[in-house]
């Protein structure tokens, strides 16, 4: 590595990408303090000493259709991101997850003579695979986060490592049980169901007035019932509210812990995405939805390989917790599936030893160090 001081160009779309470049930019500057860095991501990675240029709560998406309403905002900042790119040449482009636009921009930085490092790989073993052959043309190096992957890219003739999953490291709780039911005001010794509808507006207005609906049913299936609902970062509390505000049933909003919040709960409805993972490594039963437009859904059905659509079960590799999707993700349905699982205790103890499991296969903490020191030896 130069003696001088790096500049690195560091692109994450979403919020779980914000969180992993945010520790990951701490532990490179730990290497290399006087490393200098800009590009997308959001507070925690400004928090770190990333200079935005733009920021990723303006460019996350979810289903093929929702990205056409943001189109010219993410086409802009993708014009921006390569004019900087021409002009400035930092010395290494690090890639987090976010593929469309990320193989995009690493294209053009291939083009511009800038090395590029991918941390979280695109999903290709989920979908679209033909896109391995566009990695390998573009990224330098790729380390991955799922153990099964290494191999998947290796055999493709793509330099990829396994570092770990970033999560082992972030998923701690705060706080002794006692003092979180304190300070969310909650109570001892009433069932607890955790309300995980996404990060991002579009998902909230989907899938939260369906969580209300199935809390509605819940609350007269469950005698002594509560609900607490950790708001995403990416979220404004009044936009939530103004949701929860058209049911009866009263739901606690907790901003800043979401971990100790998920830890109190008995069960978790949970949407789909990173939330299924920080809910399994919590070790906590969930019951996973998913919902987009019907459009998305029908050209999803046709592309996606996979069997399951929740982290939790796609690394345990068979159905662990139910997966309720498009239609089958009404209110009835989340209702009886958290209703079963509460009422058969040997239900609930199998499936809390197979996310121990899970937790095991995914190694040991420290994923951030291990890909901080890939991406330093690349400057």
């Amino acid at each position: 590595m130069s003696h001088n001081p790096g500049t690195v160009m560091i692109v994450a779309g979403e919020t779980s990408g914000d969180l992993h470049g945010a520790n990951l930019v701490r532990a490179m500057h730990g290497i290399a303090p006087d490393l200098q860095f800009r590009g997308i991501g959001g507070r925690r990675m400004q928090e770190a000493g990333v200079k935005l240029m733009a920021n990723a709560a303006d460019m996350a998406v979810v289903g093929l259709t929702e990205v056409i309403v943001k189109l010219n905002q993410i086409r802009k900042v993708l014009n921006l991101m390569k004019a900087d790119l021409m002009a400035s040449k930092p010395d290494l482009l690090i890639l987090i997850d976010y593929p469309d636009f990320n193989l995009m921009l690493g294209k053009f930085a291939k083009a511009c003579g800038v090395r590029v490092f991918y941390y979280i790989s695109p999903q290709i073993w989920a979908w679209r695979r033909g896109r391995i052959k566009k990695i390998r043309t573009i990224v330098d190096k790729m380390a991955v986060i799922l153990p099964f992957e290494e191999q998947l890219y290796r055999d493709e003739d793509v330099d990829a490592t396994y570092v770990g999953h970033p999560l082992l490291d972030t998923v701690k709780t705060k706080y002794l049980r006692q003092e979180a039911l304190e300070k969310f005001g909650l109570q001892e010794g009433a069932t607890t169901v955790g309300l995980l509808p996404g990060s991002r507006d579009a998902e909230i207005a989907r899938l939260l007035p369906v969580m209300m609906n199935a809390a509605e049913i819940l609350v007269k299936k469950l005698p002594h019932v509560q609900f607490v609902l950790p708001l995403a970062e990416t979220l404004e509390r009044a936009f939530v509210e103004n949701i929860l505000q058209q049911s009866p049933v009263p739901v606690r909003i907790v901003r800043h812990d979401t971990y100790d919040a998920i830890n109190l709960s008995d069960i978790v409805i949970v949407a789909s995405g990173t939330a299924t993972l920080e809910t399994a490594l919590l070790g906590k039963p969930m019951v996973i939805i998913y919902k987009v437009s019907p459009v998305s859904y029908y050209i999803g059905k046709k592309i996606i390989t996979v069997e399951h659509i929740g982290l939790a079960n796609i690394i345990a590799g068979k159905t662990v917790v139910p997966e309720l999707i498009q239609d089958e993700a009404n209110p009835e349905r989340i209702a009886t599936e958290v209703v079963n699982i509460l009422n058969d205790p040997t239900r609930m103890r199998n499936i809390k030893q197979e996310l121990d499991l899970i937790r095991e296969k995914l190694g040991g903490p420290g994923a951030a160090d291990r890909a901080a020191r890939l991406a330093c030896d690349m400057l």
